[in-house]
């Protein structure tokens, strides 16, 4: 029957380019979160909050960011990415566009603070600016990684995701450059800003599917264990495999179940002869496999492991039950939330930490100069974490495809940059020098969330890599919850002390204590993300065990199949 499919665009075209630069500029204006601490505490001052509250508020744009990732992946994997782009656009714009008209309105008359209504209508907005802004980023995310083959994925992604890291600085020198001073100018620049630009994705951003000789093999069985073999690489075309002409296969597509049975490494025999070279051990999966696996795959959803998925010389596709049965997949997220968790409280709470810094230097208290400090410590985090997004894609693609190391090995070097971040913040007391500690964990932060998705694709496979990436990205909200608001416990603790040196009196809630004010929850981060490079230690090793563990059960399978062709002939 003759094919008259289109043929996908080559990967150096316009349609390709499009997407990326398209899902670019989204991704530049998802990354506002990371801008609240230029405008927190003066939003905290006007309507009369504390720090514990203000973590809360910056906590709900975070819910919103890691709980609404699920939900949109769940429908860009069944729908593509214009539904979500059209809610990031009302988010977006309702989110902002409602925490301006809070800031403008005030306290009340005869009020010290707003009322705990109000404070909820804050909270629910904050929310909505995390859940628009990640509607954005998953949508590029998942598009660009969809149009880029595997060679290139780290790096075409790691640029999107860097768009994300530096819309902070972005927006941030806009304000600074033409509303200066101007919180509610600036919190308009935010909602028409990030609003717009989702519209043109709307109607630019699409995945572009890949030529045939870049394009894998998609197999899906269900077993009950992950043998604890495997490679978290994608192996390309073998003797078994048929290429497709995309890099996912859906369950429902019609010749999803004759493909599994068309090309199982079995070749259709089912009397186990080849077997009986192999272990013992070996047997009985493979028996495992015969018995259960290769029945027909159409009248039940099936998933597939990455260890399984090596030997059949195919893709992984874990999904649903199995990801949460899986210990990968807990791995990732304990480490993930440990280092998201460190980056999100000292990325919402860096303007109040430079504060406290400025306030115990000078006894005169310039709210100008103060403000000039806290927003250096966001335009340097964001123009790092920009860098570390791209730095970190680069050196994950080159070890891979150098030296075939699994871009799980690049976890460690992330987790140490994130130690040694907590490390220096944990002994900084000017604020001259607390833009060392903001460039580490930038670089720390922006290379997390550029690496983590690769590493789920890798582990969990394509075809419902979107929805396992929103399951994935959930576990900051346990640790950034618990990070967050012990600082602002422990600075509110300290609101109003006498400072060390007599600084004058601030109007707003502020700790004269300097580096004191906080550094009890620096020190519990720095313990965290010592533990989060152990664990990471650990995932390498661990993935290079089960990579050699599924090479050699590749030659044995291979040594077995020509010795059954020997015996044929």
């Amino acid at each position: 029957m003759a094919n008259n499919a289109p043929i996908p665009p080559p990967l150096l075209s316009a349609p390709r380019l499009t997407t990326l630069v398209a899902s670019l500029f989204v991704a530049l204006s998802a990354g506002t979160n990371y801008v609240y601490s230029a405008y927190s505490p003066q939003l905290g001052a006007r309507l009369g909050i504390t720090h514990t509250q203000l973590n809360i508020v910056g906590l709900a744009g975070n819910v919103g960011v890691y709980a609404s990732g699920p939900v949109w992946g769940r429908i860009i994997d069944r729908r593509g990415p214009r539904i979500p782009l059209v809610g990031a656009f009302i988010l977006l714009l309702g989110g902002y566009s409602g925490i301006r008209y809070l800031y403008d309105s005030g306290v009340p008359n005869g009020a010290i603070t707003i009322s705990t209504l109000t404070f909820g209508a804050l909270v629910a907005f904050g929310c909505m600016t995390g859940a628009g802004g990640n509607a954005g980023l998953v949508s590029a995310v998942n598009s660009t990684a969809k149009t880029f083959p595997d060679k290139a994925r780290g790096s075409t992604t790691g640029l999107v995701i860097s768009g994300f890291g530096l819309s902070a600085f972005f927006f941030s020198s806009l304000s600074h450059l033409f509303f200066a001073g101007d919180t509610s100018a600036f919190l308009l620049v935010l909602a028409l800003g990030t609003a717009i630009p989702m519209i043109m994705g709307f109607f630019l951003i699409r995945p572009i599917p890949l030529p045939p000789q870049e394009g894998y093999d998609i197999v899906e069985e269900e077993v009950e264990d992950d043998l604890e073999v495997a490679g978290p690489f994608i192996s390309h075309n073998t003797s078994h495999t048929h290429l497709l002409d995309h890099d996912f296969v859906d369950p429902h597509h019609p010749h999803y179940a004759r493909h599994v049975q068309a090309h199982s490494p079995h070749g259709g025999n089912e009397d186990g002869s080849y077997a009986r070279h192999v272990s013992e051990h070996e047997l009985e999966v493979q028996q495992q496999e015969e018995n259960e696996g290769f029945l027909d795959v159409s009248q039940r959803p099936r998933s597939l492991s990455r260890g399984r998925a090596m030997v059949l010389g195919t893709v992984p596709n874990v999904y649903g039950k199995r990801l949460w049965l899986s210990s990968d997949f807990w791995l990732l997220f304990t480490i993930l939330s440990i280092l998201s968790g460190t980056g999100l409280m000292f990325i919402n709470n860096v303007g109040s930490m430079s504060q406290a810094l400025y306030a115990h230097q000078n006894p005169i208290y310039s709210e100008v100069d103060a403000a000039t400090w806290q927003a250096a410590q966001v335009s340097v985090i964001s123009l790092v974490n920009f860098c570390g997004r791209i730095f970190i894609g680069l050196v994950s693609d080159y070890a891979k495809n150098k030296y075939e190391m699994p871009r799980s090995f690049s976890l460690v070097p992330v987790s140490f940059f994130f130690f040694i971040s907590q490390a220096v913040a944990s002994i900084i007391g000017r604020i001259e020098n607390l833009w060392v500690a903001s460039a580490l964990l930038g670089l720390a932060h922006g290379s997390v969330f550029s690496l983590f998705p690769t590493v789920c694709l890798e582990w969990f496979g394509m075809p419902h890599f979107s929805e396992n990436w929103g399951y994935l990205s959930m576990s900051p909200i346990i640790a950034g919850n618990l990070f967050s608001l012990i600082f602002g416990h422990n600075l509110d603790a300290h609101d109003g002390s006498e400072p060390a040196t007599g600084a004058t009196v601030i109007t707003a809630p502020q700790c004269l204590q300097g580096l004191e004010c906080y550094v009890n929850t620096i020190y519990l981060t720095t313990a965290a993300t010592f533990l989060a490079m152990l664990l990471s230690i650990w995932a390498g090793l661990r993935d290079r065990r089960k990579i050699a563990a599924s090479r050699r059960m590749m030659k044995i399978s291979t040594r077995t199949e020509a010795a059954w062709e020997d015996d044929r002939e």
